[in-house]
């Protein structure tokens, strides 16, 4: 249980939350929605106690498991199995168990007692039971028995995500606080992810830009009105607060429009009556009252500002602007890429669809320049301008400001010019200043496609640009990819963003077979199982 009491909450001298209280019990799940930026993973780190509120009070009972947006394990060498396993202090226990079963061959007594006293620990940790739990969570986010002794180094950027998340659900925390835990995820997996959230007994906190995750889930909905710097409060679930949100905007509507009405009219009846002496004094009641009427309305709600995001006009380029021959790659002994021909025709539109560490990341690194094949290459034909956006924003420099990555990628802009470019993407004032580092995954996002504006790139290599943004940047991020001329490459788990794109070709991997996209290659994006 989480206990929040009149709590500030501020990013620098902005304030984000005034005065918030609410708690956390069992049984609650609860959706944290609002535009990116409205400051829904800070408040999360707040909850979680890796931010302290700049008022007020946070106080939890029982355990809190949290899972950030960029949780990354610190040491990349450990197994898969050993990292899940940790959550719970299992990871030792199993490896001492494993050494005293070695040990046992000699057939001497101490090495049996060692034993016994090894497998005494493994049984207080939760022994075989737990063991087949976390393979159980492991197996339902899609991680198969054939990844679990792998080291964390050897796997893709979603693999890895999955590995957080499951080690956070597999030690069975009383709250849980979930930023995003559906990035990197494919379908089958949401799926699985949306039955455990349901039957999870205790608190639960989402950040989720999938809506129907939270349709499927949630029984309480906070929504973050940054311009207020309020916390709205919904105790009902996720259709009945759009059904509720939408009454409300009317509501407060109509009452505005009557209360001005009734306001003109008094300030009009005030006036005739103001000229004489005898009735002067019941016009400036009059006219107080009109006053009052306006001022007991509440405020008026400002529209959220939505990102006018716009992708580069593409420069001029040849026939076949990109291709690759016979690219392969691998991690240790983990083959990646085998045999990989590609050949991205000018305007061609190209969706990369496969299983998580399938390789689809690790292709457009490939062709962006970002990493060597170990044999063939990448092909760049006349012309070429690429464009890359990396879905774990690794080509941000986490220490420059949004300002100085603008003009970084796009020397050619002058002050006024990046400004205003940033501006359209919702960077104004001082949030040209913040460092990159502190931005939440929707603002990466946004400024990860503002330094492709001016690129002149006429080849997109897209991967999942729809992660962290919400559903009207989303909306904006899926017009552009429609109405882009260039070529793009893009993977993604979106269906949205698949029917955006409206591809012409699939490439399928890891079997690096590419054919004519039709809508039979739909069910590898969204499978039949995985639906709502």
């Amino acid at each position: 249980m989480i206990t929040v009491r009149d709590v500030d909450v501020r990013v620098g001298a902005r304030l984000l939350l005034s005065g918030v209280s609410f708690h956390v019990s069992p049984g609650d799940r609860i959706g944290l929605v609002g535009r990116n930026g409205a400051g829904k993973t800070t408040l999360l780190h707040t909850l979680a106690g890796t931010l302290r509120p700049a008022a007020g009070t946070v106080t939890d009972t029982g355990d809190v498991g949290h899972l950030p947006q960029d949780s990354r394990a610190a040491d990349q060498s450990v197994t898969v199995s050993d990292r899940i396993l940790s959550a719970r202090g299992l990871d030792h226990a199993v490896r001492a168990l494993r050494r005293a079963e070695a040990a046992m061959a000699d057939g001497s007594e101490r090495s049996m007692n060692a034993y016994v006293r090894a497998e005494a620990e493994f049984q207080a940790c939760g022994g075989y039971a737990a063991e087949a739990e976390a393979a159980r969570v492991a197996a339902g986010l899609g991680l198969s028995s054939g990844v679990m002794d792998r080291p964390l180094s050897a796997l893709s950027g979603g693999q890895r995500r999955r590995v957080e998340l499951a080690r956070i659900l597999f030690v069975g925390h009383g709250t849980l606080l979930l930023d995003e835990p559906t990035n990197h995820l494919d379908s089958a997996a949401v799926a699985w992810l949306r039955g455990f959230l349901t039957a999870h007994q205790g608190g639960l906190v989402m950040i989720s830009h999938d809506t129907s995750l939270l349709a499927g889930t949630v029984n309480r909905v906070f929504r973050l009105d940054p311009g207020r710097a309020a916390l709205d409060i919904h105790n009902t679930g996720w259709d009945a607060y759009l059904a509720q949100r939408d009454a409300d905007e009317r509501r407060r509507a109509r009452e505005r429009a009557n209360a001005e009405r009734k306001a003109a009219a008094l300030r009009a009846q005030a006036d005739k009556m103001r000229a004489r002496v005898a009735t002067a004094v019941a016009a400036r009641n009059m006219a107080r009252r009109a006053d009052r009427m306006l001022a007991d309305l509440e405020p008026v709600r400002r529209a959220e500002r939505t990102a006018r995001i716009r992708l580069p006009e593409p420069a001029p380029c040849g026939r076949i602007p990109l291709g690759a021959v016979s690219l392969t790659k691998s991690y240790g002994e983990r083959h990646v890429l085998r045999g990989v021909d590609l050949a991205v025709d000018r305007g061609s539109r190209l969706v990369v669809l496969g299983p998580n560490g399938a390789g689809k990341t690790t292709l457009l690194r490939v062709l962006a320049g970002q990493e060597t094949p170990e044999s063939g290459r990448v092909v760049h034909g006349h012309g070429l301008r690429l464009g890359y956006f990396a879905q774990e924003h690794d080509t941000l420099d986490p220490e420059s400001t949004v300002r100085e990555h603008l003009s970084g990628v796009a020397p050619q802009l002058t002050d006024g010019e990046v400004r205003q470019v940033l501006g359209s993407f919702l960077f104004s004032g001082d949030d040209t200043a913040k460092r990159v580092g502190v931005l939440s995954g929707g603002e990466k996002t946004r400024l990860a496609l503002a330094g492709l504006v001016h690129s002149g790139a006429n080849v997109l290599l897209l991967d999942e640009p729809t992660n962290n943004l919400d559903p009207a940047s989303r909306a904006e991020v899926l017009a552009a990819v429609g109405t882009y001329p260039g070529a793009i490459v893009m993977v993604t788990h979106d269906e949205g963003a698949v029917d955006a794109l409206r591809p012409d070709r699939v490439l399928l991997l890891p079997e690096a077979e590419e054919d004519l996209w039709s809508d039979d290659y739909r069910e590898l994006v969204v499978p039949a199982h995985a639906r709502p």
